[in-house]
């Protein structure tokens, strides 16, 4: 399979790893997701597109299928948002478009938490209202 680098991330997003198998990796805003900032580094946002299987189970996700999925999480078990698409690349256009939306304050990041955490969701708020 030949694979198409992805395109340069969205505004906030830094591209953490591109595979040979076409599954990418972002990051938002890893300069501020640390202990000195205030927010948890393992909370920070990540979008992966790949097209590993989703199916709840072990080993899934070692799984290949014909769907892509931009899965846009908050931290690892908290999905904000997951789109299939028929291939990578809609993959790609569908999971940056998800990133933007993020990081201009579109999206509801309270919603999947089952327990509030307010001092983190106030810190996030004043992230997505600052620019880089």
């Amino acid at each position: 399979m030949t694979v198409t680098h992805a395109p340069d991330p969205p505004t906030g997003w830094h591209l953490w790893n591109e595979e040979s198998d076409g599954r990418v990796i972002l990051l938002y805003r890893p300069d501020i997701f640390s202990e000195d900032q205030d927010l948890p580094p393992e909370c920070i946002p990540t979008l992966l597109i790949s097209n590993s299987s989703r199916a709840n189970r072990p080993g899934a996700s070692q799984l290949t299928t014909d769907t892509w999925h931009a899965a846009l999480t908050l931290e690892p078990d908290i999905d904000l948002r997951v789109q299939a698409f028929n291939t990578r690349q809609r993959a790609i256009e569908g999971g940056y478009a998800l990133a933007q939306s993020f990081h201009a304050g579109e999206f509801d990041f309270r919603d999947p938490y089952q327990v509030p955490r307010e001092a983190y969701f106030t810190r996030l708020d004043s992230v997505l209202q600052t620019t880089e």
